[in-house]
């Protein structure tokens, strides 16, 4: 058992942007309608997939980049991802309080676009972080790579007692694949969208006691797991091709999710001398309305339990690695998390690959 009073790291900030929003339903009349017109059930499972409205750099109803070469899109990536992820990490730095010359490790994660010089120097550059400080860029993880990126930022903090910052930023929008019928393409255009989001992440005594800012109550990173069916590999896959990146998103994975994620979830917590009786909250990655169903049924998590993540997924869409931290931007706008209570955040991605974070947070004073 890992002592609660170990030295960790407190996020201590947090923030995200996204581009305008598009109401789903206009999405579908006004451009993926034609888009997957053979296919006679694409209308039902567009519609029903679970987001309201997402927030697109790309209005494909605007403009079409379903024929576009990947090096187009890479292209227009650092353009608009810039931009964005200044605004999320200004945003988070500002909630902690904290000057961008006082990080000491930037981790950008992304797995909707490449450039090099990246996304990391042109924002230590334009934001005003030192000269020295360290970058690591999480590429092409997916879904749940904002978990390992806090973990590895964590390990960071507890090891150099300096702060470090994680941003996540994914822009789906610039992978729209060419018309098909394929049903697993619906379901992927009808579900990824757009954002960026970043945390702050700063030593403190392992209790929860690190300072949060203007963000109330700040969140101990207590520790991450994760699991991996490797033989399932193939049924989330996310492919660079001729004409941007193609999802393949099969059917069976709520399935694999389901098998996994209560020893997941057991093992993490007994680290600390838990059981899910102890967790005030969870964060559920929300990969599709199943998605969630499966893990709440696991879990024995109630609708109150994933409100928060159903509430993203009809508000944002799958952004991907960001998705879970804005469910901890909607954790903390509804005030969901007590005093000295527990979270859990669970995302999943390609491998096929479950994540788990456990978090604290700090005692009222």
């Amino acid at each position: 058992m890992i002592p609660a009073t170990a030295p960790g790291a407190a996020l201590v900030g947090l923030a995200s942007a996204v581009p305008p929003w598009r109401d789903q339903r206009a999405m579908w009349d006004g451009f993926f309608a034609e888009h997957f017109a053979g296919n006679r059930w694409a209308a039902k499972v567009f519609l029903s997939a679970g987001p309201r409205r997402r927030h697109p750099v790309v209005d494909p109803t605007v403009e079409d980049v379903s024929g576009w070469t990947t090096g187009q899109r890479m292209a227009r990536y650092v353009p608009e991802a810039l931009p964005l992820g200044k605004r999320a990490l200004s945003g988070a730095l500002s909630d902690a309080g904290m000057a961008a010359e006082d990080v000491g490790l930037l981790v950008v994660v992304s797995c909707t676009g490449y450039a090099t010089p990246g996304l990391d120097i042109h924002l230590a550059r334009d934001l005003g972080m030192g000269d020295d400080v360290q970058r690591l860029v999480v590429g092409h993880m997916g879904c749940y790579a904002a978990l390992p990126a806090l973990g590895a930022a964590r390990d960071f903090v507890v090891a150099r007692r300096r702060s470090a910052v994680v941003l996540s930023v994914e822009l789906s929008s610039l992978h729209v694949q060419p018309p098909t019928t394929d049903l697993e393409q619906v379901v992927a255009h009808a579900l990824f969208s757009d954002a960026a989001a970043a945390v702050v992440l700063r030593p403190d005594g392992g209790d929860g006691a690190g300072g949060a800012g203007t963000a109330g109550v700040g969140l101990s990173v207590l520790g991450v797991a994760a699991r991996t069916e490797a033989a399932t590999a193939g049924h989330m896959t996310w492919d660079v091709t001729d004409r941007g990146f193609r999802m393949t998103l099969s059917r069976r994975v709520p399935d694999v999710v389901g098998r996994h994620v209560a020893p997941l979830v057991d093992g993490l917590l007994s680290e600390h001398g838990l059981t899910r009786g102890d967790v005030a909250a969870w964060a559920v990655h929300p990969g599709g309305p199943r998605i969630v169903e499966v893990v709440a049924d696991r879990l024995g998590l109630s609708e109150p339990d994933v409100a928060a993540s159903q509430q993203v997924l009809a508000d944002h869409g799958n952004c991907s690695s960001a998705t879970i931290l804005l469910i901890l931007e909607e954790l903390r706008a509804r005030r969901a998390v007590p005093p000295g209570g527990h979270v859990v955040a669970l995302a999943f991605g390609p491998g096929l690959t479950l994540y788990g974070a456990l978090l604290r947070a700090g005692d009222a004073t």
